[in-house]
């Protein structure tokens, strides 16, 4: 849903990719400094309760998934490490947004229940991605579902920032439940998807 927004922010971003390009700064280094830069903002600032600084902080660090990519295809340096390396730290990413919304409802949060959905969205985030890799993996297509990782991030990080802006905690729950039941359709959706693709193969021929 969200790729449609991607030209534009290739353009926003693109003088900050030059300039890194001309400092010889590599698209390796952007990608790992941005995964560092969402950690933190995760990691330091959900726990301690100020929400809406944790999603400045994540947002910045954020565009450094468009910045890497595009250097590398700039430079014509793109090489499957890098797509390897920028997945990895995608996944490394999106645990610790919701590890730190955990550790929140931990602590000055207060709630068992919200705590268990962010361990919830947290797990279910990382099956669909896995669900999609193992399928292509296994020669299937798994490019399914109606929360995609983009989606699931716009959403947590608009919700958190709001609820922390108008101190409306109700905005943050509606949002981790929801993501919640969207991540596990989600993964439901792409195992179905694979079976059917399995169940139109030949049959294997048993061995001698």
């Amino acid at each position: 849903m969200l790729d449609r927004f991607r030209a534009f922010w290739t353009k926003v971003i693109s003088p900050v990719a030059h300039l890194l390009i001309r400092l010889g700064v590599s698209a390796d280094a952007v990608t790992l400094v941005g995964t560092l830069g969402v950690c933190a903002g995760a990691l330091v600032f959900f726990p301690q309760g100020k929400l809406l600084t944790g999603v400045l902080v994540i947002s910045a660090f954020v565009f450094s998934d468009l910045i890497d990519g595009y250097m590398a295809r700039l430079t014509g340096k793109s090489s499957p490490f890098g797509a390897f390396l920028d997945s990895t730290l995608d996944r490394i990413g999106d645990g610790a947004i919701f590890a730190g919304l955990a550790l929140y409802f931990a602590g000055d949060g207060d709630s068992r229940l919200y705590l268990a959905l962010c361990l919830v969205c947290l797990v279910m985030g990382a099956v669909t991605s896995y669900a999609r890799a193992r399928a292509e993996g296994l020669g299937f297509q798994a490019k399914v579902g109606i929360a995609e990782r983009a989606d699931r991030l716009v959403a947590i990080l608009a919700m958190t920032g709001l609820s922390g802006i108008f101190d409306l905690p109700v905005l943050l729950y509606v949002a981790l439940w929801a993501l919640a039941v969207a991540s596990t359709v989600t993964v439901v959706q792409r195992v179905w998807v694979v079976r059917e693709q399995a169940r139109a193969l030949p049959p294997v021929e048993p061995g001698l």
